[in-house]
């Protein structure tokens, strides 16, 4: 079920695709990660020193992490998980993402031999594509996957007087960013169909295809298009309309779109349809 805020398009698109923040829900639930995956394992011992793989992730933490007093560190577990705790809910968003890359930089083998680290970072990179991080667990490093430059496309996509493409790229965004139905297959129908309207626009004809539209505005050459540009957005819009492709009917389940595929579809329509829009209003052209 969507929320007032969500069926309202209230929510701005920076707390959308988290860049630059962190909101509880995500917080909470990485934290709920480190529970499941290592703090669990100590649930039936008192002292830190008694599971080796713990004393030594949170002697190098405390030595090269948070670059405390050995002597410092408490001894029981109990306390150094109510410390741990306290400094993960009360850092900086970016200090948790360094926190979750040191724990699996330090800890190694459990008592049998083998090592959570990559079920967990599995686990988190699971929690971070559903609350729209813009950050994945990258062989040990939370690396970023979505930069402010590429939101800043979808913004100005968004900001749009043509009222067709901005609510295409509205449509997109909602489907994409539902944190809990998305739907990624119809959020790329979605960015297509942006770059398609303005298109269909410029070359003056409702009824024409995105390839033809292209083509239309290139020989009238009112707007001059690199080929290059021309040949790839033909190629997408040919890649979302064959016969097993993402704009056929809904029933066709062989199309299986993901998070990654569905932003970068956004990003780049967005980026497609702010470039034509800026190229038009150098043109004199008029929407």
């Amino acid at each position: 079920m969507k929320w007032f805020s969500e069926r309202k398009s209230l929510k701005k698109i920076r707390t959308e695709i988290q860049v630059d923040s962190m909101d509880n829900a995500l917080r909470n639930q990485l934290w709920n990660m480190l529970d499941a995956y290592y703090w669990e394992k100590m649930r039936d011992f008192k002292w830190v020193s008694e599971y080796p793989a713990f004393n030594r992730l949170f002697r190098e933490m405390w030595h090269n992490y948070f670059k405390e007093p050995l002597d410092a560190m408490p001894i029981y577990w109990e306390q150094l998980y109510k410390w741990t705790r306290n400094y993960f809910f009360s850092c900086s968003w970016n200090g948790v993402y360094e926190f979750l890359e040191v724990v699996v930089h330090y800890y190694h083998e459990d008592y049998d031999g083998n090592s959570p680290n990559e079920k967990f970072e599995e686990a988190c990179n699971f929690v971070l594509e559903r609350e729209l991080s813009a950050y994945r667990f990258v062989n040990g490093q939370i690396v970023e996957i979505t930069s402010k430059e590429e939101i800043s496309e979808v913004e100005e996509a968004l900001n749009s007087q043509i009222k067709i493409v901005k609510t295409h790229i509205e449509n997109a965004l909602k489907l994409l960013s539902d944190k809990k139905n998305p739907d990624y297959r119809n959020s790329i129908k979605e960015s297509i169909s942006a770059v398609e309207a303005i298109c269909k626009l410029l070359a003056k004809n409702e009824k024409t295809t995105l390839g033809n539209a292209l083509s239309i505005i290139e020989s009238e050459g009112k707007i001059e298009l690199h080929p290059s540009l021309k040949s790839a957005f033909s190629s997408l819009y040919s890649y979302t309309s064959d016969a097993d492709g993402i704009r056929h009917a809904l029933k066709d389940e062989k199309v299986n779109a993901d998070f990654e595929e569905a932003k970068f579809m956004l990003v780049a329509c967005s980026a497609f349809v702010n470039y034509l829009i800026s190229k038009a209003s150098k043109a004199g052209i008029k929407f």
